[in-house]
């Protein structure tokens, strides 16, 4: 090779190192740039499934509804997100803290029977009685209370049911219980709520706020003074139990036929919100039922008779409704002892005979 063809050969490869630093100059500057937009925006190369998939997800605030030729609530909706939400709820803080509230309850109860026992009526019982409950008005509680019952057990075994009876009975026997316990749950709602209107209709007019029934509340039924406040036929804080169930119980029934009833036009965000209520009151309610069941059992003697044989003793009329005790004493409404145990063989023959004809 000539020193005239090695030069020629060194110009041919000096052109193309300039051509090769041009392109990188060229090319390093969108390089750069390309880097920067992939930063800010997390992606280089949009994917069209990702905006199809987030809109089928509705994770943004708004749900987006397609078009579809089913005809029905949320049918144009493919997935809606909220619905994790809900779920994520009733088993974090739903069923989370409602074990621990209702036990937390049984153990104030507890508490309050070792430190203060059983409310004795001075002197002791006299055995004069006056009729408290008529039958009909007997009834009506005890059916509300069977039903009440009922959805309580059922519905705390599908609430708790998953955690606490599969590691002790497996999972068929609790498949088994809980298919029962739904059927059970299902039925007797309505039944409730009837059994609660007609509550309302006959205890209402008993239950109306009355003279001296804020003077009871201010002295929380004698725990404050040293004399027990004066009440009528009921006491203020029968009167506010007795609110309390029938507007919760209200909205226990209410929330359950929706949820019983999903096809009258209601969304799923409607059913979720229902289920929450749903729960949330069951539980207040089924924490209510422990107090009441607790004063009329233990904690005020002589209350159980009152929705047994609709009797009570004129003695406990005296300490805890001095207004009614008046008002029997003055119709004469007050039986002997005799009397009353008289009344009672008469009933129990009454009943024997009946059911020894039929």
């Amino acid at each position: 090779m000539t020193t005239l063809d090695f030069f020629k050969l060194q110009h041919h490869w000096l052109k193309i190192s300039f051509a090769i630093l041009a392109l990188i100059l060229f090319v390093f500057p969108m390089l750069i740039q390309a880097d920067q937009n992939l930063t800010s925006q997390g992606i280089s190369n949009k994917n069209p499934g990702t905006d199809l998939w987030r809109e089928v997800r509705q994770r943004e605030s708004t749900i987006l509804k397609g078009r579809t030729q089913v005809k029905s609530v949320d049918s144009n909706v493919l997935i809606n997100s909220d619905g994790d939400k809900w779920a994520k709820f009733r088993m974090q803080t739903l069923i989370h803290y409602s074990q621990y509230f209702l036990a937390a309850v049984l153990v104030v109860l507890l508490l309050i029977f070792l430190f203060i026992g059983t409310s004795k009526v001075e002197g002791g019982l006299s055995g004069n009685m006056v009729q408290r409950f008529k039958k009909f008005e007997r009834v009506i509680h005890w059916a509300m209370a069977g039903f009440f019952l009922l959805l309580a057990i059922t519905g705390l075994v599908l609430m708790f049911g998953r955690g606490l009876l599969i590691p002790l009975l497996g999972h068929e026997t609790f498949s088994s219980i809980a298919a029962l316990s739904k059927l059970s749950h299902n039925w007797s709602g309505p039944l409730f709520l009837f059994s609660l209107l007609l509550m309302l209709i006959t205890y209402i007019k008993r239950n109306m706020y009355a003279r001296g029934d804020m003077q009871w509340l201010f002295k929380a039924g004698g725990l404050i003074g040293d004399s027990h406040p004066s009440a009528g036929f009921f006491n203020m804080g029968e009167k506010i139990m007795f609110w309390l169930v029938i507007l919760v119980g209200l909205v226990l029934s209410v929330s359950g036929l929706i949820l019983l009833m999903p096809g009258f036009g209601q969304g799923r965000s409607i059913m979720e919100l229902s289920h929450v209520v749903h729960g949330i009151s069951s539980i207040f309610l089924i924490a209510l039922t422990f107090g009441h069941i607790y004063m009329a059992v233990v904690g005020v003697e002589g209350t159980t008779q009152a929705m047994t044989h609709g009797y009570v003793d004129i003695k406990w009329v005296e300490a805890h409704h001095d207004r009614w005790a008046e008002e029997c004493k003055a119709n004469n409404q007050v039986i002997s002892a005799e009397e009353f145990e008289r009344l009672q063989k008469d009933k129990t023959t009454t009943y024997t005979n009946s059911v020894s004809t039929s």
